[in-house]
């Protein structure tokens, strides 16, 4: 199937830290992979985490910084970065916003998306879709 998105374009989700828009929903590729268009302002960003899917990353405007398995890796414009499934990882953002877009296997990362978009308690959501959280010490 083909599937064309001009600039502005697509489903938009929320979340607590940052504006999602859905590029390319998993049916349009037949279940096999999605792309998320992801606008998060400077501030807090959700605690380190695993996810059980894999995904990449890549900055399109602005700058963060990621934290995959305990590095920290300094991400501008044209930068991208892989993370495995079950790496615990978050990031920070060093500009006023940073623009980039997450790939991800299956249509599990756009299920989370949006269940998480209509919750009360985002830890509940992310428990249901097998996403651990660091605990602190």
């Amino acid at each position: 199937m083909t599937h064309f998105s001009t600039a502005g374009e697509g489903l938009e989700l929320s979340a607590p830290d940052a504006q999602i828009t859905v590029k390319v929903d998993a049916s349009h590729t037949a279940g096999a992979y999605e792309v998320f268009e992801i606008d998060a302002p400077r501030g807090p960003t959700t605690p380190p985490h695993g996810t059980p899917w894999p995904k990449s990353y890549y900055v399109l405007h602005g700058r963060m910084a990621v934290l995959v398995s305990g590095e920290i890796y300094d991400m501008g414009p044209g930068s991208s970065i892989t993370i495995p499934p079950n790496a615990i990882h978050t990031f920070t953002v060093h500009t006023p916003s940073v623009r980039f877009l997450a790939l991800s296997l299956t249509d599990a990362m756009g299920k989370f998306f949006r269940d998480l978009t209509s919750a009360e308690n985002p830890y509940e959501v992310a428990a249901t879709h097998g996403i651990t959280m660091e605990v602190s010490s």
